[in-house]
Order: structure tokens, then sequence, then C-alpha cells
């Protein structure tokens, strides 16, 4: 091992036994040992074959005999001892600027934080607002602290990757020497996670429009440069490839770097066996003839297919149902008619509810639905009896203020350990509807976590199940639940699977969305809104409705507000 990682090692050692709450001279001495074996000209070979090692001020006999084990074996038997206490994200949140050992105790004992996903997630969500030493100033400086350090990384949300898309593609579409641009690649397929952005161009005047994506205000450095490729890093750390070709190879390229790749063989496989050939430069008939395309949809047609989106494109059936005329009519954001899963300050929302109720009607939607934590959730805010009291009557002031849209009273009920909702009957069953969610004990086997989700489907008062693998993406992954059997009962029992829009959690995933459609499953896609803001993520939400092959129908808050609420009475009926 090399005397840089034995550095690193000594330096993590410290910081666990701070967090683990040791006494503060044994963090400190190895510490000291990182830092005075960092600051040692000799290399580690030459200070472990004597006695040199423990002669060094502040390494003692004991980390003496620690460096030496790493330097022989590798490893440390009592460093990977110490690291399984805790859960590996925690190292990760240390690389937040100004957010130490003990910053980071307090956050994960109080607010059972073990990763910068969920401590992000935690800060949009207001969480760290009530605990001492935190406040609005260090709350909004921890999430500056996570853009910085998520720049070395090599995943980025999709929402964060399409912000930093739009101005680019604007500049190039607002140029007269640009014929047509669009993202391409993974983030035009709006996968939840993307590596890169791709952009494809058509242009005459290549070298020109070069100029201009190089030199945009957003980029940090150019990577490569030519006349028909370049590639760039912008200032967020995300890293961005242009290609230019002329306008009639445009259709073929922008599908080809759209992919996926499964997508683009199957394509180029179904082309062969029609004796043509397909590549990112055209289609080619037996005699090498280019087959004209102007756009995508023509591309599809010339292989006897309808056009198939590019949320689409995963190589998942799409291309059969093109050929059989089957693709469905996808959900479009207009498509919906309300909102639910919104919060507001009554607990850990910062909007009114008047302030919700006003934005969400800016924004077209016939309903809104207020589902504050209810009162187990003490990290959330959580509302109890008298509070709920409150909030109706202020609703109800709000109601008649704003006629021209319905607010429909409800909350996110977290399901307790054993299944059961966090609020009695004589309480649930005043709400038009609720969302009941897991916010606790994610590391039950699936069994267990099963059966407590097939329970909480069970109670007459559950509308929908919210976030319902809970994962949040970039910092942890879903807990394990058996997804056919959730989705059975909810399809048996008249329940709504949640597809949960806020950009870090897209969940239900895609990739089970299409099984729930199969078996008749009503999915809502609501934002979880935290803010005014946070109502338009329904718009990521229907990205992933759309690579779950959903339609209008399969949506439940498509529909009217009486409707929605005969949906939930209907399952009320069940007992």
């Amino acid at each position: 091992m090399e005397k840089r990682e034995v550095v690193k090692i000594l330096s993590e050692i410290s910081t666990l036994l701070e967090l683990k709450g040791e006494n503060p001279f044994k963090s400190r001495s190895y510490s000291n040992a990182a830092r005075v074996l960092e600051g040692t000209p000799d290399d580690l070979a030459a200070l472990t074959s004597d006695d040199r090692l423990e002669g060094l001020k502040g390494i003692g006999e004991g980390i003496g005999k620690k460096i030496r084990e790493l330097a022989t074996t590798g490893t440390l038997v009592y460093y990977e001892e110490l690291k399984s206490g805790f859960p590996p994200g925690i190292l990760e949140m240390l690389r937040i600027p100004n957010l130490g050992p003990k910053r980071v105790k307090i956050l994960y004992e109080k607010l059972d934080v073990k990763s910068v996903a969920e401590l992000e997630y935690a800060c949009n969500e207001n969480r760290l607002l009530t605990l001492p030493g935190f406040g609005e100033k260090s709350q909004d400086n921890i999430l500056k602290g996570i853009e910085l350090v998520r720049r070395s990384s090599n995943q980025f949300l999709f929402s964060d990757a399409w912000e930093e898309a739009e101005p680019l593609l604007e500049a190039l579409r607002a140029s007269r020497k640009v014929a047509e641009a669009s993202v391409a690649g993974s983030l035009r397929r709006r996968k939840e996670v993307v590596k890169d952005i791709d952009i494809v161009a058509a242009s005459e005047h290549p070298e020109d429009v070069m100029d201009l994506f190089c030199t945009h205000t957003s980029v940090d450095e150019v990577l490569e440069k030519g006349s028909t490729k370049s590639n760039v890093r912008l200032k967020c750390g995300i890293a961005v490839d242009l290609r230019i070709v002329p306008v009639e190879a445009y259709p073929f390229l922008l599908h080809h770097m759209t992919g996926s790749k499964n997508h683009n063989i199957a394509m180029r496989s179904r082309a062969q066996k029609m004796g043509l050939k397909m590549s990112e430069w055209g289609l080619f008939d037996k005699s090498g003839r280019s087959m004209a395309c102007r756009d995508e949809k023509e591309i599809f047609a010339a292989l006897g297919l309808d056009e198939i989106q590019p949320e689409m494109r995963e190589d998942m059936g799409e291309i059969e149902a093109a050929e059989e005329h089957a693709l469905p009519a996808l959900i479009s954001r207009e498509d919906l008619a309300g909102v639910l899963h919104c919060h507001t300050h009554y607990s850990d929302g910062i909007s009114t509810v008047e302030e919700m109720v006003k934005r969400a009607a800016e924004l077209g939607f016939a309903y809104i639905g207020i589902s504050d934590h209810s009162q187990s959730a003490g990290y959330a805010g959580g509302l109890k009896e008298a509070d709920l009291q409150k909030q109706w009557k202020e609703i109800e002031q709000v109601q008649r203020k704003y006629p021209s849209i319905r607010i429909l009273k409800g909350t996110e009920s977290d399901i307790l350990v054993d299944g059961s909702l966090d609020y009695p009957d004589a309480i649930l069953r005043k709400f038009d509807f609720v969302v009941a969610s897991i916010h606790s004990r994610f590391n039950m086997d699936e069994d267990e976590m099963t059966a407590r989700i097939l329970k909480a489907i069970e109670n007459p008062y559950t509308t929908i199940v919210g976030h319902p693998t809970g994962r949040l993406l970039l910092g942890r992954d879903p807990f394990k639940v058996n997804i056919d059997k959730m989705l059975t009962a909810a399809r048996k029992r008249g329940v709504a699977i949640e597809l949960n829009a806020n950009p870090q959690r897209l969940d239900l995933d895609w990739r089970f969305l299409k099984k729930a459609k199969e078996m008749k499953v009503a999915i809502t896609i609501n934002p979880d809104a935290h803010s005014v803001h946070g109502i338009s993520d329904v718009e990521y939400g229907c990205g992933i409705a759309r690579k779950g092959w959903l339609e209008a129908g399969d949506v439940l808050n498509t529909k009217d507000a009486a409707e929605l609420t005969r949906f939930a009475e209907a399952h009320r009926g069940h007992s």
C-alpha cells in the first residue's frame, strides 16, 4: 500500500472515532499520525523496514503497528471493523465543505441521514432548520457544498442535466446558422440518472457553430474541439458532446445518438433483414443508394414501423408494438387534471396553503391535494390532531378565496413498522385521500417489508402508496419489497401506486410501470412538493411515466376531483 493511501486511512480512522464519540485524544492521535506520516519525505517501505516509524513524533507503538499492517497486508482489521459500524455514505458526507464530524454526527443521530443524497433531500424538505447549530443559512451552504462535491462525480440527476442542457440548446437554436438542434442520448430518453449530455445539430456552418458552443458562458473547459465534434465540461462538472452534420444527415444521427444501444442494434438488425443498411449516416438500399428521410418518423416508416417516441427506445418490445400499430398514446403533462401529495409549512414545506393553491391554479390544475406529514413524523413536523383542525379551517378559508380550484384535504401518513397507519380511524376517515408512505426501518428483509406494505394497502383509508420503494437516486437503494405482490394487492383492493415525481425519487421505477399498466393498477403522478416550485416536478414524473408506456387513462390524477374522491371512497367500501 502506498503512503498516501495509509495517510488517508489514518485520517478516516480519526473521523470515524469522532463520529463514534470516542475520547477526542484518541481521535486526534490518528489525525496527528496521518499529518506526520504525510510530511515525512521517506517512503513507506523505508520507514517500515526498521524502527524509524515509531521514532517519528506522534506515532507510537500502537499506531505504528497498524501502519505496518497496512503496509504489508494492504488492509487493516481495526479500520474495517470501525467502518462497518457506519453506513458507507457517512464518509462521503464529510467531503462537503464546512460539514465536519460533529455536524455529521448530529445529522446521523437526529435525522438518520446516511448519505449525501439523503442530506440533500433533508435540506430540500427543511428538516435541518430545527436542529441545534443549524439554520437556514447553514442549510443553504450545505446545498451549495453538495453541488461542489458532485462536480467531481460522473453521474447526475436527470433534472440537473436537463437544466444545464436547456440554455445550450436555446443558444444553438437562436443562431441563424443552426437549422435544427436537439438533445440526444439518455437525456432525450429521460433516464433518471445520466452521465453526460449529448447534443446533435444540423448546420452548413459547423465551425461557426462550434465557436458558439465552446464559448458559451456555462462552459468551464474545452476538452476537444473539431469542425464536426466537440466536447466540453460545464461549470457544474457535467460533460457535453456536440455533433454537427448537414441537414440531410440530421435525422439519422439524432436517432443513432438517442439510442439506446440495444434499440439501435434491434433497428439495424431489422433493416438488414429487409435488405437495407442503417447507420448514423443514413439508410441505404441494396445498391448502396441513400434513402432520404426528412425526420425520424420517416426513418421508422421506411422500416415498416410507427414512430417510436424517444422515451420508449429501450428495446423492451417497442419495435414489435410499432410493427403491430400497438404503441401507446403516451401521457403528457397537459393530461394531468390535478396534483396530490403537496406539503405546506404546517409540516416540512416552506410555502403556505394559499401559496401552494395559488401556484397550482396558475399552472392550470383543477385541484390540489394538501397532504402534510402525520403525527409520528417528528423529523418532519408531523401534524397532531389540533394542527389538523387548524389546517382544515385554513383550507376552507382559502377554498372560498380560490373557487376555481378544488382543495382536497389529505395526509401523508407514515406506515408504521407493523403496517398500520399513523392516525386512528376516527381521523383518517375525515381526509379526502391518504398517501401511505414508509419513512423508517428501510432495512427490513423482503418478507417483512412486503407484509408491512400489504397491511397498509388493506387499510380501508389508504388511497395511494407513496414513493413505494423508498429509493433516493444517487444516494439510497430501494428497500427490499416484492413488487409483484404489492401491485397485485393494490389492484385487488383498489389502491393507487405513486409515481413520485421528485427528481431525487422518480419512484416507482419506470421498469415496473409497464407491468403495473398491464395489471391495470392505478398510478398517480405526484410532485411530493415542499414548495411552490416543487409542484412543477410533475413534468419529471410524466417523463418517467412515458418511459413506462403509460397513457392518460392509466393515471388516476388525469381524472377530475369527483372521480378521484370516488376512487378513495370505493376502497373504503371494501372494508
